[in-house]
């Protein structure tokens, strides 16, 4: 009979057990990405068979979901919001049971900004904007005390090193964080996420004016001593047609030629009016990319509710205004009650249509996992905000996988035959059998 644990680590190749509701986070530290997770799953059972009770499922703003992950942490490098995917990956294609389209269109009811190709014959994939996707999201901005990163003096042995070990032996400097895990619930909480706005003044630094170069006419040089256009002793001379082949303009009156000169343009004075008419253009831009921003930031102070945030950042383009780095730290708990861990392992959907998903599993592990959208050639232009300065990349459609570097994991997966016989006292498994759960 199959029993079933959770493991969990900041790549799809470092991944332990961890313990279900326990309480206890499981702490994940890397050169991208640190901070802790923790399981919930309704019915989960021990080695023995007992059902690990969690209290989590009993508060009344968790009435029927059934599983939860939530993870707390920071992006230790700056990533656009629209960069950040969660979702599920497979190693092999998947068997998908009769009437699985019905399925695909709950999942895009639930979330319409979910991309997916589960029927790819090589890896199977659905992932979105993880700022879209979350049930529940909460955002906090560190004081500047506490945005020093805790692994950035680490070696990257001494990181791989680290992510086989015990969560106890981590170490996070976590001063100003919130509290994790909450004996309360979480809500979303996003009144400091304008703060993540990719503003010019952050983002990049305005480039020179740079000082346009003066005609050759004005700016020549005379050959010997004599007077260049600068100078008050600078006359122009006549000049006399019938000395030269071409075709010239007759000499003009004194009178003319003082006025020219009282209101002609020093090579300085032209260069400051083009350098002044490239300074306007550019302030123009400024101000309107400002006052878009400050709609953005009033609008990001409105989002009270999940289901406002989760609408607004469908739009490509507002995900593509927040930008996250170290002093950014997320709480989420992704949690539903879909799938159900008790009779049996099945996928429940509205409408009373049901999946046992024991008869069409093969086994492979269940990811859920945060990556970064695969990059390949920048496309300038695309999607380019006017008077910013980002360009969009298209997706490597060439790729071994479809997700770019992942940030962390959490899997459901079967326990090794040579492990079942001698159970693990470190994390608990799930015993599946027949509808029924049982003592392996």
């Amino acid at each position: 009979m199959p029993r079933l644990r959770v493991v969990a680590g900041p790549s799809i190749d470092a991944l332990v057990p961890i313990t279900v509701n326990s309480g206890v986070p499981h702490t994940i530290v890397s050169d991208a990405f640190e901070g802790q997770i923790l399981a919930h799953i309704k019915g989960f059972t021990d080695n023995e068979g007992n059902v690990l009770q969690s209290e989590y499922f009993n508060r009344e703003d968790r009435k029927g979901v059934t599983w939860s992950i939530q993870v707390q942490g920071r992006f230790l490098r700056p990533i656009s919001a629209d960069d950040v995917l969660f979702g599920n990956t497979f190693d092999r294609p998947l068997k998908l049971p009769w009437g699985s389209g019905a399925a695909l269109k709950f999942m895009h009811f639930v979330d319409p900004s979910l991309e997916h190709d589960l029927a790819s014959s090589t890896k199977p994939w659905a992932l979105s904007p993880l700022i879209s996707t979350m049930p529940y999201l909460a955002h906090t901005r560190l004081p500047a005390v506490s945005r020093t990163l805790s692994s950035e003096t680490r070696q990257p042995a001494t990181l791989a090193h680290e992510h086989h070990q015990s969560s106890s032996k981590h170490a996070i400097d976590r001063e100003g964080w919130p509290l994790f895990p909450s004996p309360q619930s979480l809500s979303d909480d996003t009144t400091q996420l304008h703060l993540t706005l990719n503003s010019p003044s952050h983002s990049h630094s305005p480039s020179p004016t740079p000082t346009p170069t003066p005609s050759p006419l004005l700016s020549r040089q005379p050959s010997s001593g004599a007077a260049t256009p600068d100078s008050d002793s600078f006359v122009a001379e006549p000049c006399n047609a019938g000395t030269t082949g071409a075709l010239l303009e007759p000499p003009l009156p004194d009178k003319h030629y003082k006025n020219l000169k009282k209101n002609r343009l020093s090579p300085a004075t032209l260069a400051s009016l083009l350098s002044a008419s490239h300074e306007d253009k550019r302030e123009r831009k400024e101000r309107k990319r400002a006052e878009k921003l400050s709609k953005h930031e009033q609008t990001l102070q409105e989002l009270h509710t999940a289901d406002r945030r989760r609408a607004y950042f469908r739009d490509a383009s507002h995900r593509r205004e927040l930008i996250f780095g170290p002093e950014d730290v997320f709480t989420t708990d992704f949690c539903y009650g879909f799938i159900q861990f008790t009779p049996t392992l099945s996928l429940q959907l509205p409408g009373g249509i049901s999946f046992d998903l024991m008869h069409y599993w093969d086994g492979q592990p269940v990811r859920f996992m945060c990556c970064e959208r695969k990059r390949g050639v920048e496309c300038e232009g695309e999607g380019k905000e006017e008077g910013g300065a980002e360009s969009v990349s298209v997706p490597v459609a060439d790729s071994d996988v479809p997700w770019g570097r992942v940030l962390w994991c959490v899997a459901i997966e079967l326990v090794p035959d040579e492990e079942q016989e001698q159970p693990s006292a470190l994390a608990p498994s799930l015993s599946v059998s027949d509808g029924q759960y049982g003592r392996s």
